[in-house]
């Protein structure tokens, strides 16, 4: 199965995928971790690209682009393979990002994205979809503290300085998103601590999983 974490910076996206990793696989399964941009050798290239202070003057349309070809990587090296092998699919960001961020952050067309992203993904989409849900004052401060701590504010800072507003935005993207597709996208509250919050992911994912 294919599932995938959504929402904007600082929502824990990663600290979720790990506790469910080692939860899927205290039963016994067999778990893929991935994430976008970066999940292939390719990705790594792109993510530095796509991340870094260095290059706030990428245009929408640059960026964009290098998020497809991140993903048509990804999704025909690591996660199709993977899936074929009989794993659980854990991705860190997938399609539904390249409309939040791209389309509500950055004002671009969304039935365009929509079109875009069905290219790059060549049919693939998750089972799954879990959007971790947070304020943005909250999760900016979050991710810039982590970028700090982890001393990648340089390498990975390029969305942590954007507006406020702008991750207003991306937020009210992926809850439209959530609206629209309320069987694939469950929308989870990332307030409380990382274990009350694996709790309804893992819910949530165990429900699929055995239906």
């Amino acid at each position: 199965m294919f599932i995938t974490f959504e929402g904007i910076e600082g929502t824990g996206k990663s600290t979720q995928i790990a506790l469910l990793k080692s939860r899927l696989e205290a039963q016994g399964r067999r778990v893929v971790v991935t994430c976008e941009p970066g999940g292939s050798r390719i990705g790594a290239e792109l993510r530095r690209v796509l991340l870094s202070l260095e290059n706030r003057d990428l245009t929408p349309q640059a960026e964009l682009f290098l998020y497809l070809a991140d993903r048509a990587q990804h999704v025909a090296q690591v996660v199709r393979p993977a899936l074929a092998a009989g794993a659980v699919v854990l991705c860190d960001r997938f399609a539904d990002s390249t409309v939040a961020y791209q389309g509500y952050g950055r004002g671009m067309d969304t039935g365009l994205l929509h079109q875009l992203n069905a290219v790059a993904v060549d049919g693939l989409w998750p089972g799954l979809t879990i959007l971790l849900d947070l304020d943005p004052e909250t999760g900016l401060a979050r991710a810039v503290a982590r970028n700090v701590s982890e001393g990648k504010t340089n390498a990975e800072g390029r969305f942590e300085a954007e507006s406020l507003a702008f991750h207003g935005r991306v937020r009210q993207g992926f809850l439209d998103q959530a609206a629209r597709c309320p069987e694939r996208i469950r929308v989870v509250d990332a307030t409380g601590t990382p274990e009350e919050i694996a709790l309804r992911v893992g819910a949530l994912v165990e429900g699929r999983l055995n239906a």
